[in-house]
């Protein structure tokens, strides 16, 4: 399986020889090659940057979108020789970098801003409740599947919001927080129970 992907992938490109010279001359190449190396640590793929990238434009839409998301409106020119993921948005503000998104199906990332290094899961909202109310993330957060985060509320560093949890109140650093409404069950390692 390795070689056929080997093969798709110097076929693909000659497709994404505009993404190439992009990923390479796009004021923002410090955060693409920043993510790709975080994305191939993530996915367990050994590649060097250049040939890592050409990977995942190939195989993950989800890096595309991200990769559309840092290189802005010049994108638009070349996005429809490597799609994006229709059902993942990537509307905040600020990202920082590092931003992984495992199986991106159906996910909107939105809020004020969104820390270094997250984790997203598929079928996940980070969003607004009106005008002015909006999510922020800090650094190393990992949101675990349709797991909804909403309202001007704030998930400390190192924090993980487990599967399905609705997170409405602030979210102390280095805490895992699970259900409806969400609360903490474990504390800097160490199993709770308390309410946010």
């Amino acid at each position: 399986m390795q070689k056929v992907k080997k093969i798709i992938t110097l076929f693909s490109a000659i497709r994404l020889i505009p993404h190439i010279i992009l990923f390479n001359l796009h004021k923002n190449r410090k955060i693409v090659k920043y993510e790709v190396e975080r994305w191939l640590k993530c996915t367990k793929i050994e590649a060097n940057t250049q040939y890592g990238f050409i990977y995942l434009m190939t195989f993950y839409p989800e890096f595309r979108n991200l990769f559309y998301y840092r290189t802005k409106h010049i994108s638009y020119l070349i996005q429809w020789l490597c799609p994006k993921m229709d059902t993942l948005f990537l509307c905040a503000p600020k990202i920082g970098p590092g931003l992984f998104i495992q199986h991106g199906f159906a996910t909107m990332i939105g809020g004020k801003g969104i820390g270094k290094d997250c984790w997203i899961n598929q079928q996940v909202t980070i969003g607004w409740t009106n005008d002015t109310d909006a999510a922020t993330l800090g650094d190393n957060v990992t949101v675990y599947a349709g797991a909804k985060i909403l309202g001007k509320v704030h998930m400390g560093n190192n924090s993980v919001a487990g599967a399905n949890a609705v997170v409405l109140k602030d979210v102390p650093e280095n805490c895992t927080v699970v259900g409806v409404p969400a609360y903490i069950c474990k504390r800097n390692g160490i199993k709770v129970k308390e309410k946010l």
